[in-house]
């Protein structure tokens, strides 16, 4: 009977560990595309990533680039003060988006253009995404809005 205990006990932490490893795999399965790296234009200008990586671009968008087309198709131009990077986006932009303003697309970067699934934009006049941010700060290329506010200008 003894012998019998401790056998069916192996068992079940056997079978415990086993469905613990499934499900560690389905886990990393699932976060596998759910998963997008934040990178700035000089960063992808740098290094360029694979053509099947699905990323994450953040910039402000330069000034006089914006061009849309007969369809929903839009192109302008990300950049981050020292590079930039040409967008291609198919859809509805949100209402926020324009020039000058911080954004964040989700895509792929084939053949030199940034081929953008999805557009983020700012929310008001002083909120910018906190990756864009950081970057800007780090390159030493961010300007606070409301310092400018403060100064009559």
């Amino acid at each position: 009977m003894k012998g019998l205990k401790k056998q069916r006990r192996i068992q079940i932490v056997i079978l415990a560990f086993v469905a613990l490893g499934i499900a560690a795999g389905l886990i990393g399965y699932a976060f596998k595309d759910g998963i997008n790296y934040f990178r700035d234009p000089s960063q992808i200008i740098a290094e360029p990533p694979a053509p099947n990586e699905v990323f994450r671009i953040g910039g402000l968008v330069e000034a006089g680039s914006i061009e849309r087309g007969q369809s929903e198709t839009v192109r302008f131009i990300v950049t981050d003060g020292a590079e930039s990077v040409p967008v291609v986006f198919t859809g509805i932009l949100p209402d926020l988006f324009s020039e000058n303003q911080g954004m964040i697309g989700t895509g792929t970067y084939v053949d030199g253009v940034f081929q953008a699934s999805e557009i983020l934009a700012k929310h008001d006049e002083t909120y910018m995404p906190k990756e864009v941010l950081d970057s800007l700060k780090e390159d030493g290329l961010y300007k606070d809005p409301t310092a400018a506010d403060e100064t009559g200008s």
